[in-house]
């Protein structure tokens, strides 16, 4: 189907065909995409670094990813607009790669995460977003919200809390534990820096917030501690080392090719690249392949119904799976589609997917030209924009609306999600959500297939019905879930040597399961001699029963139309495919 091209073809950089192929560039839309670029780079340099930091590492390597992802997935994805780098809902699943295997764990989870993405989008698995029902998707992304500012509360008040424990559960006994030892000079760093995030009129001015929140909290901070009230920063908190050189916060140099497993492993020692670290590294590298999926995808989707454009979700997930392959050997974390950042784009004027491109150029201008101050950054202020990102990512409203209007079946999926994310992680939450889902929507649908008696209807509609004989309407999918329960309870109601017409044209599907239901029910028809004339199946539920070789026995009888069935019922014969009166 040509309406559906886009989620069934895999195009590689078919945002940059389809853009360039059907429009002039010109100097106009050159302006506005650089102008664009420029703004959502003053968005993703913060983001970058603290998005870093709370995966565990130091900020550079955020920077390096927001670059090197946002240019390769920029140029080769399938949306538009989309602008991709590391995003908050990684968070929760990179911290604790980061904390078991350091940085070249994290690069090589990266690596392979890349390599499921494209394979996906090369089986065309692109499409299986639509399946994802919204309560799933409500339900993970507030777990991972609240995971993430729990995160930040030790940075933000200053706790010093060296290593948060690896559950939830346990993070919150070591934050309340640490309360008595807070620094205010943090916490009121943290207070300015929120306060100018959420305040900051962004509707009205080209600067988002999040700049001049960190100017203003940098400068809070380096006063503090003149009056001998420190506050920990970038700075003070990460260090590097460039030919033999060591430095405090971010250096000022651009990411250079380096293998992802020659990367500083835990705590500084080596990372070491075998077999046995490779398997353990893959349930992370499925869980980082299946939640950058599943944003990259529904971030393309939320910039479609905003702009009316269209992606290809298959090549969406190719360039994705290029970025994460490529950012790693130049230092990257793991990385897809920012949704804030994406709309802050198409926000800014952008035109073409040059405009994220012209982004990831300007954050590596920004480490050239801007290290030595990033260094000055408060880690409070860091913890404090996150917040703000947590608050905007658990979609608060979203998930309250749903749980004012949804069914409770909804309602037990988006806690359930929500409770097993935070709990445990995004893979197990998703995996059972889905499972739940499927098995309370199979439940619903079996609800609406019914059985009723169909005589005194048809006798008033054909004028006459045939004496001795019942006649029953099935309307529904008759599935694996429903099929069984209402042939019993047909059984049931028919007394032994019963004849029997069922009218079968609101049978909208038949499978496996049905089938097997219908054999045993063929079955004690023989064996109690009731005669039954099924009339009326659609194409699907008769090609199916026909190939498992219903009615063979002669206790069924598959009839063309009701009419056939009642005058065969009544010993008459009628013209093959009379009409067939709708009830």
């Amino acid at each position: 189907m040509a309406h559906r091209a886009h989620l069934t073809t895999v195009r590689v950089a078919s945002a940059v065909r389809d853009t360039f192929g059907s429009m002039r560039y010109g100097r106009r839309f050159l302006r506005a995409d650089i102008l664009a670029g420029l703004t959502v780079a003053v968005v993703a340099v913060p983001l970058a670094m603290a998005l870093a930091i709370a995966s565990g590492v130091p900020p550079q390597y955020g920077l390096y990813s927001a670059a090197i992802a946002g240019f390769v997935a920029a140029l080769t994805g399938g949306s538009r607009y989309s602008v991709t780098g590391p995003t908050a809902a990684f968070v929760v699943v990179l911290a604790p790669v980061t904390a078991r295997y350091g940085m070249g764990g994290l690069a090589t989870a990266g690596l392979m995460a890349g390599v499921l993405l494209l394979a996906m989008g090369a089986a065309r698995l692109g499409r299986l977003v639509e399946y994802v029902p919204e309560p799933v998707t409500v339900g993970f992304t507030a777990g991972i919200a609240l995971t993430i500012a729990v995160l930040q509360v030790n940075d933000l008040l200053g706790l010093g809390i060296e290593r948060m424990p690896e559950h939830f559960a346990g993070k919150v006994a070591a934050i309340i534990s640490a309360l008595p030892h807070f620094s205010w000079a943090s916490a009121l760093v943290a207070a300015i820096t929120l306060a100018v995030s959420v305040l900051w009129p962004q509707e009205r001015l080209v600067v988002p917030g999040y700049a001049p929140a960190l100017v203003l909290g940098s400068l809070l901070a380096l006063g503090l501690s003149r009056l001998g009230h420190p506050v920990d920063t970038i700075a003070t908190r990460f260090t590097y080392q460039v030919g033999g050189f060591v430095g405090h916060g971010v250096p000022r140099s651009l990411p250079h090719l380096v293998a992802p497993w020659n990367l500083p492993g835990p705590d500084g020692d080596v990372f070491a690249l075998t077999w046995e670290t490779v398997r353990d590294l893959v349930p992370s590298a499925l869980s980082i392949a299946v939640l950058g999926a599943i944003e990259s995808l529904l971030c393309a989707v939320v910039l479609d119904r905003s702009t009316g454009e269209r992606h290809h979700s298959n090549g969406e997930l190719v360039g994705q799976g290029l970025a994460n392959i490529v950012a790693p050997f130049f230092g990257g974390i793991p990385s897809t589609a920012a949704i804030a950042r994406s709309v802050a784009n198409v926000n800014a004027g952008a035109r073409t997917p040059l405009a994220a491109a012209f982004h990831a150029v300007f954050v590596l201008i920004a480490v050239l030209l801007a290290a030595p101050l990033l260094g000055h950054v408060p880690m409070a202020s860091m913890a404090a924009i996150l917040l703000v990102v947590a608050w905007k990512m658990s979609e608060a409203p979203v998930a309250v609306r749903v749980l004012k209007r949804a069914s409770n079946a909804d309602r037990l999926v988006l806690a359930t999600c929500f409770v097993l994310t935070v709990a445990f992680d995004m893979v197990v939450a998703i995996t059972v959500g889905m499972v739940l889902a499927s098995f309370l929507l199979m439940r619903d649908i079996a609800r609406f297939t019914q059985v009723r008696d169909f005589s005194m209807s048809a006798r008033s509609v054909l004028g006459s019905w045939p004496e001795g004989w019942t006649g029953v309407k099935i309307t529904g999918a008759m599935f694996f879930a429903a099929a069984e329960r209402v042939l019993t309870q047909i059984l049931y109601e028919t007394p032994d040597g019963g004849r029997l017409i069922i009218y079968a044209d609101g049978v909208t599907y038949l499978d496996e399961g049905g089938v097997g239901a219908l054999e045993r029910f063929e079955e004690a028809c023989r064996e109690r001699g009731i005669r039954v004339l099924l009339a009326d199946l659609q194409p699907q539920p008769l090609r199916t029963a026909t190939a498992a070789g219903i009615g063979r026995t002669g206790a069924i009888e598959l009839v063309p139309t009701l009419a056939e069935a009642v005058a065969r019922a009544a010993g008459k014969r009628v013209p093959p495919g009379a009409a067939t009166p709708r009830s």
